[in-house]
């Protein structure tokens, strides 16, 4: 799950670290990229969820704005959802990592953003946010 915050003239994403399980067929574990990075608007920003064990089932990205349904932007790791920017784009490497880019990051996407499957069931957030900013 990525945060990006509007905060005094500035926007400010937040990482969160995800864990998601399947049902029994097995455990699947995925981990959103963390860390703490400043991104200047106009910049672009990359998302990595990666799987473990490497998995062919379809990731999907979610943005959510507040006081907004989660709105679908990409499906399948890399088609883009009609309707939506060509600045949101997915890629896969490996059935391991699977990532959104943000082009031309603008305040407007100001929203949490969240990493998908149909293999998973449930999702649990097990770490504090680290905080990537855009200045």
């Amino acid at each position: 799950m990525l945060i990006i915050f509007l905060q005094a003239g500035f926007v400010s994403i937040t990482l969160l670290l995800i864990f998601m399980f399947s049902g029994s067929s097995g455990e699947i574990t995925v981990t959103q990229s963390a860390g703490s990075q400043s991104v200047v608007p106009g910049q672009r920003v990359s998302i990595t969820c990666k799987v473990s064990p490497s998995t062919s089932y379809c990731f999907n990205r979610y943005q959510q704005k507040p006081g907004e349904a989660p709105k679908l932007l990409i499906y399948c790791s890399s088609s883009r959802q009609s309707g939506v920017s060509d600045r949101f784009s997915g890629t896969s490497s490996g059935n391991t990592d699977f990532t959104l880019t943000i082009s031309g990051v603008q305040t407007e996407d100001a929203a949490v953003y969240y990493c998908q499957t149909d293999a998973i069931r449930s999702m649990q957030s097990v770490k504090s946010p680290d905080r990537m900013a855009i200045l």
